[in-house]
């Protein structure tokens, strides 16, 4: 519980409902000392250690306030790219160094120019809030608490490019989300931020809310362009790109809600102000996601280049069983597992690639020592047997043949054979499959056979053949 008081706001908590006399007894209302007060929240080493940029609102804000979002600096950015040629807008974002915070790393800014240089019309712009990863929940603390961050990002991108019209496609599981959403777009289009003539500049853009349909598969783009255009969610042959041919075949823009959200504070505070955080090519700061075996859970916005020994001890507590942490999944589902000596690798793109890893949305899901690390692999084939699509043989029938495979590994059926079989199999699947489903279902099983074999039962293995 937080309260408001003349010196901040005031953390209590746990709080349960038979301590509430204790706390009004203590006069806690006005920041009353009680033993389970934790004083001014912006103090609390969790918050306080933290950058936080696109979550800078949440929590602080009535998520349903326009005054609010606009007397925390909302709407800035709007102002301000409304005030730059489409061209130099575009430039700002690309000198920000903003790359899409899923699972490519695009950068963000060579997507919208090469939607603003299309000639074909109408163009569009669409979220993808479809937000299916295990262990990730960033995307709906943005649409439940700060609704109007996600609709000024996706307002600054359609009025650059020239787009009169976006979408946002959010997760079927997400209600509660969709209901703000769809609220927060009327009270912005009520204010003149959406609409046919948006803030009097004569350009238009409006938004509307598309429910998902329930598929992880229409979390990658072009499946999810699919599912808004009526159809079975399935992947598309690439090129054409999204940018040159995506929704109903015309340019299209498509980011994640953490891209489009991470868009305001860019115009607004300009770009040099936001690469000033983060290392290398991986600029800015990335809201990572602490859920599984762990001590202190949730949202750490922090710049790239922190490690994940950090994130896991000095934010996260360590193991919540009080048990070492033993395996780490970072990216999902289909994100390796990395063991302890590789903790202290940098949260960068290019720094987690070099070790066969991914960042993807941010997603960190801890393992105690207790973990069957080879039923984890399973899972990862498995999941993708279930969840492919169907539309090419590498992930459709290779995921089926993978989990044989491993089931014959586990029981100790001819192991070193099947063991390369199974990674000539994951070669096939990473180098074949049309998306990143089939082509990264490989790689929690190859971290698992490369980091813990003996899960497997096997002491030592092959060093992996391709990556």
């Amino acid at each position: 519980m937080e309260v408001q008081t003349a010196d901040g706001r005031v953390a209590y908590g746990p709080v349960r409902p038979q301590d509430l006399s204790g706390l009004f007894a203590s006069d806690f209302l006005h920041g009353g000392r009680h033993p389970l007060g934790h004083g001014l929240t912006e103090r609390i080493p969790y918050l306080a250690k933290q950058e936080r940029r696109t979550f800078a609102r949440v929590g602080l804000v009535d998520p349903l306030s326009l005054e609010d979002y606009r007397g925390h600096g909302g709407y800035e950015g709007l102002h301000r790219a409304l005030d730059l040629e489409p061209a130099a807008a575009v430039q700002t974002l690309i000198d920000s160094g903003l790359r899409g915070r899923g699972g490519a790393a695009f950068p963000t800014g060579i997507k919208w120019k090469t939607v603003l240089d299309q000639a074909s019309l109408p163009k569009y712009v669409v979220c993808n809030a479809d937000e299916g990863d295990s262990g990730t929940f960033s995307d709906r603390m943005i649409m439940e608490g700060d609704p109007f961050v996600l609709i000024e990002g996706m307002s600054i991108a359609g009025v650059t490019v020239g787009a009169t019209r976006g979408y946002i496609y959010v997760r079927s599981e997400y209600p509660a989300a969709e209901a703000t959403l769809a609220r927060a777009i009327e009270i912005a289009r009520a204010a003149a931020y959406l609409g046919e003539d948006v803030l009097g500049t004569g350009r238009q853009f409006d938004l509307e809310v598309r429910r998902g349909a329930g598929a992880y598969i229409c979390g990658e783009e072009t499946s999810l362009l699919e599912s808004l255009e009526g159809k079975r969610g399935m992947v598309r042959f690439r090129p054409p790109l999204p940018a040159v041919q995506g929704l109903f075949g015309r340019p299209t823009i498509v980011n994640n809600v953490i891209t489009f959200a991470s868009v305001p504070t860019i115009f607004a505070d300009g770009a040099q102000a936001y690469r000033d955080f983060g290392m290398g090519r991986s600029r800015g700061t990335l809201p990572f996601q602490l859920a599984g075996n762990i001590r202190h859970g949730g949202l750490v916005e922090k710049a790239f280049g922190l490690t994940l020994r950090e994130l896991l001890y000095d934010f996260g507590g360590g193991a919540a069983s009080g048990r070492p942490i033993r395996a780490v999944q970072v990216g999902g589902p289909l994100g390796a597992y990395l063991p302890e000596a590789q903790f202290d690798t940098p949260l960068d793109y290019e720094a987690f690639a070099a070790i066969g890893a991914m960042i993807g949305h941010g997603g960190i899901v801890a393992f105690d020592d207790r973990a069957d690390l080879a039923q984890m692999a399973r899972y990862a084939m498995e999941f993708c047997a279930i969840e492919s699509c169907g539309k090419c043989t590498p992930c459709r029938i290779g995921s089926t043949r993978g989990v044989e495979v491993i089931d014959r590994i586990i029981a100790r059926q001819n192991p070193q054979a099947n063991v390369d079989l199974l990674r000539d199999l994951c070669d096939t699947m990473i180098a074949g499959s049309l998306c990143a489903l089939g082509g990264m279902a490989p790689f929690p099983v190859l971290s698992v056979l490369n980091h813990f074999p003996e899960d497997f039962g096997l002491a030592r293995l092959p060093e992996l053949k391709s990556e």
